[in-house]
């Protein structure tokens, strides 16, 4: 295992090219939205979890780690992504051999473990917003703390960990990365070297030293006690659009298995815990209307966290019964128009077939 690790982080683009041609190449396999869906899915599952396996492999590289970090101590983004992976499997082989109503048991048994699996990581990490549903560590400095590693004017604090992803992505927006850290010491070296008369062999190990081993900022994680005492209300309040967010899949699941999914409920309730938690965090983070109300900042990367969701909700059209009543009669009427215009008629009548097959599985809709 560890030769492919070494492997892997050597060859980390070849990695990935091989990884997205195998991924678009799924697309390609025969019976993609029949009966017979099994093959396919079990093929596409285990390639996104043999990605997910090689990014943190990647990411988890040690030479672009803190040793003492404790967020590392748990794969969460790997099991979030591993479960993200399987899920269309187990919906697929579920209606396979139990029919489409008890599928919804195994649907909301695995919208279930990623709800579990979101709370931990959210309770573990300090309550940071969870980006891209946890498969994404949330490492990046709020905006008014990034001047400082011992900040705390945002609502979070720097984390002792920054993975490799981290590094790649935000390479110029964290002075206190391993880089930053290294010309630091060199740079508070070179002024003591003319300040002290210490042997020249003791400021080379010193210098050494401070290169190898980086100083780590002293990291308190919040609890909910201290969020309630630092944060007052805004924060009770971005907790709670937080954890609103984590379950409204299982809480659109439940509702689904009583109502059916040509149910109009399901879609309203669902909409409803939507827009009730993006408001409260909206309002507990003054990213809306509310400036005069802003109690701390949030980072860049949180602030594209909550364009994300709102985009999510363009799935709503996507989902039954809007989509059966709405929907499709809009594409269908669409294609009769494209039908006479030679290659676009032809392309739109496959885009469309395409989006009614992905249609018609919950977990490529559920925006979970």
């Amino acid at each position: 295992m560890e030769a492919y690790k070494k492997w892997v982080r050597r060859n980390r683009d070849y990695v990935h090219s091989l990884e997205s041609l195998a991924n678009g190449l799924t697309w390609l396999l025969p019976e993609r939205f029949s009966s017979s869906e099994i093959g396919p899915e079990a093929v596409t599952a285990f390639l996104g979890i043999i990605t997910a396996i090689n990014e943190h492999i990647i990411d988890s590289t040690p030479t672009h780690m803190h040793t003492n970090s404790t967020e590392s101590s748990f794969p969460y983004s790997l099991c979030i992504s591993a479960l993200k992976d399987l899920e269309t499997l187990v919906e697929v082989v579920a209606e396979h051999f139990y029919g489409n109503e008890k599928k919804w048991n195994f649907i909301a048994i695995t919208e279930a473990t990623k709800v579990l699996v979101r709370l931990a990581l959210f309770h573990n990490h300090g309550y940071k917003m969870l980006l891209h549903g946890g498969e994404t560590p949330n490492v990046e400095n709020s905006a008014n703390a990034s001047s400082s590693p011992h900040s705390n004017g945002g609502f979070t604090k720097p984390r002792g960990h920054h993975g490799h992803g981290y590094l790649q992505r935000y390479p110029g927006q964290n002075p206190w990365n391993l880089e930053g850290r290294a010309l630091s010491a060199l740079s508070r070296f070179g002024d003591n070297a003319r300040m002290v008369s210490d042997p020249t062999w003791l400021h080379r190990v010193q210098q050494q030293q401070a290169i190898m081993d980086p100083p780590t900022p002293v990291v308190k994680r919040h609890t909910l006690s201290s969020i309630l005492s630092e944060k007052g209300l805004h924060g009770v309040l971005f907790v709670m659009g937080e954890v609103l967010f984590i379950t409204r899949p299982f809480i659109y699941v439940l509702f689904i298995r009583k109502y059916g999914i040509r149910a109009w409920n399901p879609w309203f309730i669902s909409l409803a815990v939507d827009l009730l938690g993006m408001g409260i965090t909206s309002y507990a983070t003054g990213s809306g209307d509310n400036r005069k109300h802003k109690q701390f900042h949030i980072s860049a990367s949180e602030k594209d966290e909550l364009k994300r969701r709102k985009l999510l909700w363009a799935l709503y059209l996507m989902r039954d019964p809007f989509f059966s009543k709405y929907t499709r009669q809009r594409l269908e009427s669409t294609q009769k128009v494209l039908e006479p215009v030679p290659i676009i008629g032809f392309l739109t009548e496959k885009i469309i077939e395409l989006i009614t097959g992905a249609q018609t599985r919950y977990t490529y809709m559920s925006g979970s």
